[in-house]
């Protein structure tokens, strides 16, 4: 996926409820509410107490699959 795909914080929530359908299982278990969908996911994520960061992550692994990690050892 191309990064100008990818979910960003200063999306609003309808606009990727709308382009990425797989997305309303997260929306709905982290409570957004439908009055919220004209907000950006960043101003609704802070409004609940919430890491913008950590939604986007969450929605963006929802469309594209786990990112892998790299593994973490010495640097050589």
């Amino acid at each position: 996926m191309r990064f100008d795909q990818l979910i960003r914080p200063g999306m609003t929530v309808r606009e990727v409820r709308q382009r990425y359908p797989q997305t309303a299982p997260i929306f709905e278990r982290l409570g957004f509410r439908s009055s919220c969908d004209d907000c950006s996911i960043e101003v609704v994520a802070r409004k609940y107490g919430l890491s913008p960061a950590d939604i986007v992550e969450a929605l963006n692994e929802a469309v594209v699959g786990p990112r892998e990690k790299e593994p973490r050892g010495p640097v050589q």
